[in-house]
């Protein structure tokens, strides 16, 4: 029996995760990528229980089946874009696709009803949202950034900054430090 929770891919989510299953008495095989795999049924009151304390951690305990498939899809975007140190060798979407198991232009139609958002357009915000940390941290150039991000150009890492900003890559750098110049005349 599979349940989904709603937790973002970390050590320390799949550890309370653990104790929470272990508390109750329930046996897992599996605990990763919002989801608990357990050997036995579970009981109306454990699964309540289970929901109660998972709450307490400030992880939830999930029932909507679109809402669960939704989180799977946004677990794997920031997992693939944040925490994978190299891209995966197929395109987005048959990764996307093998990870969630479902086809991938179901996936994209209900990821846009519910997110009003298209899967692309997710992981382009994300992708930015990457860019804008790597350069806030200041220790590659913009040119490594968009070839760790995957973007075929500079330009075209630029082209997506700005939409998302409104903001060029190397003018969000120089705002940042001067931002980090008042801060040191404080």
């Amino acid at each position: 029996m599979k349940l989904y929770i709603k937790y973002m891919v970390s050590l320390r989510c799949k550890m309370l995760v653990k104790e929470e299953l272990e508390k109750i008495g329930l046996r897992y095989v599996n605990v990763e990528l919002g989801t608990i795999e357990i050997l036995e049924d579970i009981t109306a009151e454990q699964r309540e229980q289970l929901k109660i304390n998972l709450l307490k951690s400030g992880l939830e305990l999930m029932d909507d089946k679109k809402q669960i498939l939704i989180d799977k899809i946004k677990t794997v975007i920031i997992e693939m874009i944040h925490y994978l140190e190299d891209e995966p060798l197929e395109n987005y979407s048959d990764y996307i696709s093998k990870k969630v198991g479902k086809d991938y232009n179901y996936l994209s139609d209900i990821f846009s009803e519910v997110k009003g958002v298209t899967i692309q357009q997710f992981i382009i915000m994300h992708k930015i949202e990457k860019a804008k940390e790597l350069i806030l941290y200041d220790e590659l150039n913009i040119t490594e950034i968009a070839h760790k991000l995957h973007y075929s150009s500079v330009a075209h890492l630029s082209n997506q900054f700005k939409k998302i900003t409104g903001l060029t890559p190397s003018f969000f750098k120089k705002l940042k430090k001067k931002r980090l110049g008042n801060l040191e005349d404080i």
